[in-house]
């Protein structure tokens, strides 16, 4: 019987979650297995792991095949790092305390990375917010001051249209004069 480390789907159509199970290599995809080691939510960003590294060390010692991507998953989270450091200690290189240590330390440097990241994507989306703020404020003052204009004009227009009209006393031209003369008479 051949032992796979493989993802096993759940979620919703075009939301994946996956379950990290160890199952028999003739089990069907979503069929059984033998023990869950780990939840993997792709969507997150970064994708959330959840992986119980012993257990994935245990079986990966037992002869446990992971499947492509759950050798990345399992190498993400340092299972194949804690593997490595157990043959060091089974060959005698160093001991069991170093190999904790060296592991320890390996993933308080993943989990700074893992969080400069969540960090990094958190300012971004922050900077992006502030951005388009200022970006609705311009056009809102842009707005603000083409109504304060538009009501400019319309006042002027109006007080245009309200002045007195002054009267002229011009003399009439000589064609008129006649005309009105010969009215007279």
């Amino acid at each position: 019987m051949s032992v796979k480390i493989r993802l096993q789907r759940h979620g919703s159509k075009g939301k994946p979650f996956f379950h990290i199970v160890v199952a028999d290599s003739r089990a069907k995809r979503d069929g059984k297995f033998i023990e869950k080691i780990g939840t993997y939510n792709p969507i997150t960003n970064p994708a959330t792991i959840n992986l119980d590294v012993d257990a994935a060390v245990e079986w990966l010692n037992k002869g446990a095949q992971p499947s492509d991507t759950a050798r990345a998953i399992l190498s993400y989270k340092g299972a194949l790092y804690k593997k490595h450091l157990q043959g060091g200690v089974a060959k005698g290189a160093f001991d069991e305390a170093e190999a904790e240590k060296r592991f320890a330390a390996w993933v308080e440097g993943k989990e700074s990375k893992v969080q400069g990241k969540a960090e990094g994507l958190a300012k971004a989306k922050a900077d992006a917010k502030k951005a388009a703020l200022e970006a609705e404020a311009k056009v809102n003052e842009a707005r603000l001051a083409a109504v304060a204009q538009a009501e400019a004009d319309a006042k002027a227009a109006e007080e245009a249209a309200n002045a007195p009209v002054e009267e002229t006393t011009e003399a009439p031209a000589e064609g008129e004069a006649a005309a009105e003369e010969n009215t007279e008479a």
